[in-house]
């Protein structure tokens, strides 16, 4: 699958728009909390990086390096449920509105939306 120019124009409109509700939802409130919702996705998708790389590909046996293969997921899931739990959380405790919650909630799926789909665009493929 090849990402051509349209790709990455549309992708990056898109994060772009992400980005702009999570900094809105800050804004429009004078509530800087929500921005934590920009580092939560932004660090998501390292776990499943990094574990990637560390579990060992040209090992025969599959099962050998499985476990930190899903221990990377299982953090990366972490960090995805934790992006959309936190502003709720915070708007249960009173500390940002609703609306500001819905807005990072949508803008931080928008922004993790986006960086799954450049990777998935733009990933090598592996030739044996």
């Amino acid at each position: 699958m090849a990402a051509g120019l349209k790709t990455i124009i549309a992708l990056s409109f898109v994060l772009a728009i992400g980005f702009l509700l999570v900094i809105l939802s800050s804004a429009l409130w004078h509530n800087y909390l929500p921005l934590l919702v920009v580092a939560t996705y932004v660090v998501a998708p390292l776990p499943n990086f990094i574990c990637g790389r560390c579990a060992n590909p040209d090992d025969f046996m599959e099962s050998s390096g499985s476990a930190l293969v899903d221990f990377g997921r299982f953090c990366t899931g972490f960090l995805v449920v934790m992006g959309i739990a936190l502003p709720a959380l915070l708007a249960h405790c009173a500390l940002i509105q609703y609306p500001a919650m819905v807005m990072s909630i949508i803008g931080g799926l928008l922004i993790y939306g986006t960086i799954i789909s450049f990777t998935m665009f733009f990933q090598e493929e592996q030739e044996f």
